[in-house]
């Protein structure tokens, strides 16, 4: 072979070497855009006790939204027991004819058990609220409809809402949410509404986890909440213990590891930004007149409860919603004492520099468009399209009695 064949063939090679060079260029510059177009995946980790209430209806919100890719529903014990929280968003999502994948998660918290809460409550008082290990629900003027079982946490009564006939996946929740994370890197934001042992349990199991979703927003904690004008009962606990909220209370040890994390981003809505919001009783006649499948069904089992899980899920929603928040590092403190499962802040920067997370905390949202946005998507027909691609824009405050300190 001549030199003149060589020199060709190698200007041959070079060419389509060049040619598939551009090609990878091109396509991985086509990538992000591809990515930008498409639907934000969300996962919402919920303890999902009903029928109806703040957790149910968090999640028929984001089941209306045809914006987003609920890429699936995962359910830890918080308010009920796991198995019970099953049945019930199962049922919940047969009535509104959403095929949502459910995944069974956390069945106990990593260490909180209820004997340590009884021996707690012994040494420092009594907890106004439990979830799941409470033998009475709190007299606060609301329709309770199901039966407490706190010793019996596998079994599961009759739903006053009727039976499922689906069930939920074989697949356990915390290799769920790792599996999405790894194959949707960058892309996946977690929306937590209840205690945070999954997300805790998945940064164990995978130290990349939490580094490879997009965002978590959760709702829990509390630091300056102030009791509304409403009557609801248990505002009055915010002022003897206002830095006590239940999701962070039921598995201290979780919260803490979580906000421990690598998040790219976090967004926690407290007690602060929820106390002001209600779930009236026009609100659910509002609702139970709707267009949705699921309305009747609201409208019978709904509860005067302020939107706790519901807010969480509206500024993810709208972040235009938010009209006052701050920066600070967050923790929750384990220690077995009176402030065990209680709030940690301090100012970015500060504090005891042991791996805590900036977080953006939500202090106050618009409660009118709250109540419209919320309305809007448990009466609309059919799915709709509110998801906003705009970054967390905080709207400035009407007046000075809406900021905490």
């Amino acid at each position: 072979m001549n030199i003149r064949c060589l020199s060709v063939r190698w200007f041959a090679a070079l060419c389509i070497a060049l040619l598939g060079a551009q090609c990878l260029l091109a396509g991985a510059a086509a990538a992000p855009a591809a990515v930008a177009g498409a639907r934000p995946k969300v996962i919402l980790d919920e303890d999902e006790m009903g029928p109806g209430g703040t957790n149910i209806q968090a999640t028929l919100m984001l089941a209306q939204d045809k914006a987003i890719n609920l890429l699936g529903i995962t359910v830890p014990t918080g308010d009920g027991w796991q198995p019970e929280e099953i049945e019930h968003v199962l049922r919940a999502l047969q009535i509104a004819h959403r095929a949502i994948a459910v995944y069974p998660g956390a069945m106990f918290p990593l260490l909180n058990t209820r004997r340590r809460e009884r021996v707690w409550q012994k040494l420092y008082g009594e907890l106004f609220y439990d979830g799941a290990y409470m033998s009475h629900w709190p007299s606060e003027g609301t329709d309770d409809w199901t039966a407490l079982h706190p010793q019996r946490p596998y079994w599961v009564p009759a739903l006053p809402e009727g039976e499922p006939t689906t069930h939920a996946h074989r697949k356990r929740a915390v290799r769920f949410m790792i599996q999405m994370v790894h194959k949707y890197p960058h892309q996946v934001t977690i929306i937590a509404a209840g205690p945070l042992t999954d997300l805790a349990l998945a940064a164990k199991l995978d130290p990349r986890f939490a580094s490879l979703a997009k965002a978590l927003v959760f709702m829990g904690g509390s630091f300056n909440p102030q009791p509304a004008n409403t009557p609801f009962a248990r505002a009055a606990d915010y002022v003897n213990s206002p830095r006590v909220e239940f999701n962070m209370r039921f598995d201290p040890e979780a919260a803490s590891i979580v906000l421990h994390q690598p998040w790219h981003e976090i967004t926690e809505v407290p007690l602060d930004a929820t106390s002001p919001t209600l779930m009236t009783r026009q609100l659910l006649q509002q609702i139970a007149h709707g267009g949705a499948p699921f309305d009747h069904y609201l409208g019978r089992f709904g509860q005067v409860y302020p939107l706790w899980d519901e807010t969480a899920v509206a500024v993810w929603l709208d972040p235009a919603l938010i009209t006052a928040a701050t920066m600070m590092r967050v923790d929750v403190d384990t220690s077995f004492t009176a402030n065990y499962g209680a709030t940690l802040s301090w100012p970015v920067g500060h504090g005891p520099n042991l791996g805590e997370r900036p977080v953006r905390v939500v202090t106050a949202v618009d409660v009118p468009r709250l109540n419209q946005l919320v309305v809007r998507l448990l009466t609309a027909p059919k799915p709709i399209a509110i998801w906003r691609s705009r970054h967390m824009r905080i709207r400035r405050p009407r007046s000075t009695r809406h900021r905490h300190h």
